[in-house]
């Protein structure tokens, strides 16, 4: 194999998928460097969840299985209830919370702390230009500061900024559903129970759950056309407030809470489409390149796309020109199947009519029954499966050879 090449990278993103790239970009022995728009991790979040062997298996070859399984949540049912509280039907933890769950920011800090020795992190800053070189990217930050780097990764999330900077604006590639989705909690126990319970009225649902002493809460509401800017909170506080006004059930009490929620998560519901997810020397990573806002697996996604992303540089000696493409045939089939998953999590929660909430329940009460118990097992679990990983173990023996000259 010939001499290594293109080991000095540059990730955009410190969130779930751009430290699990630094973690296997490191075995195989490059150079990188991490860039967060946010001065510190993100911390808290809603739970993420792993289901099925390709998800399991790869959380084992990267040695963060047990780890995981150390802080993990223990998910209970989702019940749907009616305005009084009275249960209609009940999704298992499994459905909701996969094999193995854990907070999102539990997740991101396991990350940072098993790359944080090997990996050069930059908070409070962000990429504000790049020209691609001859033989490299030539990177100016908004701090003033300007590097080279071989190759640049945008793992920054659904409103990515490399993407944005590349490929062009995010109305090219983002497909709204019409609907929103905000979590946040509340300095509040509603005694509750194990588990959540959801409430839907027609264009609008709220589910809640006891977490720790207070409430998770998670809206999500139909508002075709809204058009607001995802780091808007108070904004976004506005618009929860008259989208939830009169609602039933304990709509009014949990409503609340969101003035003073310090954890407000508010976005569109929306799915990223891209025909290609390379450019260059400049490639995209999860959710910035194949995303959904939620339902499409995104922590399992994303952290097998850096798996196959950085096997398949390692395995090309660092180059990107064979890498690249068949990092995109790699992922593309597994991407959609994750992205179909995610298409029905707007009508899924909040169905635009009375008579679709009623649809739906009745579906889900057949699908929870003894009879067809399995199949609701198998639906969860048969994106997260539709990949075969590649074993790149001798790549690490065989690129660290190439680094060396021997």
């Amino acid at each position: 194999m010939k001499n290594a090449e293109n080991t000095n990278v540059l990730i955009s993103g410190a969130g779930i998928a751009g430290p699990a790239l630094a973690h296997w970009l490191n075995r195989y022995g490059f150079a990188v460097t991490v860039v967060e728009r946010a001065p510190a991790l993100r911390e808290g979040g809603q739970a993420v969840d792993f289901r099925g062997a390709a998800h399991l298996g790869m959380l084992r070859r990267m040695g963060v299985l047990e780890d995981i399984r150390r802080s993990r949540t223990t998910p209970g049912p989702l019940t749907v209830v009616d305005g009084d509280g009275t249960p209609l039907v009940s999704l298992p933890p499994e459905f909701t919370g996969g094999e193995v769950e854990i907070l999102r920011g539990d997740l991101t800090r396991l990350l940072y702390e098993r790359t944080g020795n090997d990996t050069e992190y930059v908070f409070g800053d962000s990429i504000a230009s790049m020209e691609e070189t001859g033989g490299g990217v030539q990177v100016t930050f908004d701090s003033g500061l300007s590097r080279g780097f071989d190759l640049v990764i945008g793992a920054d999330g659904l409103h990515s900024n490399v993407r944005g900077l590349v490929f062009g604006p995010e109305e090219r590639f983002v497909r709204p559903s019409g609907y929103h989705v905000a979590i946040f909690t509340v300095d509040d126990d509603l005694g509750l129970g194990p588990g959540s319970s959801m409430y839907t009225e027609p264009g609008r649902s709220l589910a809640a759950g006891d977490a720790d002493g207070r409430t998770s809460v998670m809206c999500v509401f139909s508002a075709e056309g809204l058009r607001c800017d995802h780091r808007d909170t108070g904004r976004h506080r506005k618009i929860l407030a008259d989208a939830y006004a009169g609602m039933g059930w304990r709509a009014a009490r949990l409503m609340e809470g969101v003035w003073g929620a310090r954890d407000l998560y508010f976005d569109s519901i929306g799915m990223v489409r891209m025909d290609r997810f390379t450019a260059g020397r400049v490639a995209l990573l999860g959710d910035a390149g194949y995303g959904a806002t939620c339902g499409g697996m995104g922590a399992g996604m994303a952290m097998i796309s850096a798996y196959v992303l950085a096997g398949e540089l390692a395995q090309a000696g660092g180059d990107h020109r064979v890498a690249f493409p068949r990092y995109e045939e790699a992922i593309r089939g597994y991407a959609r199947a994750c992205q179909k998953v995610a298409g029905n999590v707007g009508p899924f929660f909040a169905p635009p009519t009375d008579r679709r909430i009623r649809r739906r329940n009745r579906a889900y009460r057949m699908l929870t029954s003894p009879l067809l118990g399995g199949f609701l097992d198998r639906l969860t679990t048969r994106a997260a499966n539709s990949i075969t990983l590649k074993d790149y173990g001798s790549t690490l023996r065989n690129y660290r050879s190439a680094r060396s000259g021997e």
